[in-house]
């Protein structure tokens, strides 16, 4: 069940759950998002950010359309930290039903003008957008980037930017950061930023850098308006922690290494969507 991110945030956020978006760079970590999300009948959001998709080329969208297509479950394929009109409009032709353009390092009228730029040519094709306002922080191991300085989400400039621009969705800053965070470091979430940005913002919010977060604080950031929580060290560390344990048992094809690696970031997703409320929620889609 192919969906753009408007049509399957709104059931979310009319239900206050919310939907993990899992980054997926190999078929491996496609299959397991999609086979965990059919087994805990959960919606499910793919995204690839433009790094990862160079690695795979864009033919390796057509492969998660199919996936996508073919499930028992909604699923969005999303352009994960688009930083221009090319790469957004890359990620479109590719087949994306939902794409992100991150201009949160430019100055606040020029995010608004390229997000609405954005906005208005993603619309006619019914390709929802995700902008960004403040700053994502980076931490170890990530490869989506991030700044090194955190700059909070400002409400009255979200307020602003969602009226000016259109945009579906906005990732706010109320300070994560991506990546795998230093043993003994873990951030702490501006739970009251939050909630002044949901008084005057009706948009879906996201949450970027979801990995290493308090359960609880991510399950109380949902019921202030996150829809969207994006996941990625998290599951590939159980993956790759996983496969070095097997690679250490001498093995080299890929049908037999994978498997425990596979099963190991698949309880992660599982362990995910049940934080999120999202197991058994497909079933509001049909």
């Amino acid at each position: 069940m192919l969906y753009n991110m408007k049509d399957l945030l709104s059931v979310a956020q009319q239900h206050q759950f919310g939907v993990g978006a899992f980054n997926i760079a190999s078929a491996e970590f496609g299959r397991v998002a999609v086979e965990t999300a059919e087994r805990l009948d959960s919606p499910l959001i793919l995204e690839i950010h433009p790094e990862e998709m160079a690695f795979t080329g864009p033919e390796f969208i057509g492969y998660l359309r199919t996936l996508a297509i073919q499930a028992r479950v909604p699923v969005v394929i999303h352009l994960d930290h688009g930083r221009s009109l090319e790469e957004v409009m890359k990620a479109i032709y590719a087949g994306f039903t939902s794409v992100m353009i991150d201009a949160s390092s430019h100055p606040f009228e020029q995010n608004i003008a390229l997000t609405k730029k954005i906005v208005e040519i993603a619309h006619t094709i019914n390709v929802s957008v995700e902008a960004e306002l403040g700053t994502i922080g980076v931490a170890e191991g990530s490869g989506e980037g991030g700044s090194n300085e955190i700059l909070y989400t400002d409400p009255q400039q979200a307020e602003t930017f969602v009226r000016e621009t259109g945009t579906d969705t906005l990732a706010v800053a109320i300070g994560t950061s991506h990546g795998l965070y230093p043993k003994g470091k873990q951030p702490k979430l501006d739970i009251e930023r939050l909630q002044q940005i949901r008084k005057v913002v009706d948009i879906p919010l996201v949450l970027h850098g979801g990995s290493g977060n308090k359960d609880s604080e991510v399950a109380e950031s949902i019921r202030y308006g996150v829809g969207k929580i994006n996941i990625s060290s998290d599951m590939k560390k159980a993956f790759f922690v996983a496969l070095e344990q097997e690679l250490k048992q001498g093995g080299h094809e890929p049908n037999s290494l994978f498997v425990k690696p596979m099963q190991a970031a698949g309880e992660v997703v599982a362990a995910k969507m049940a934080l999120f409320n999202s197991v058994g929620k497909a079933a509001l889609y049909r």
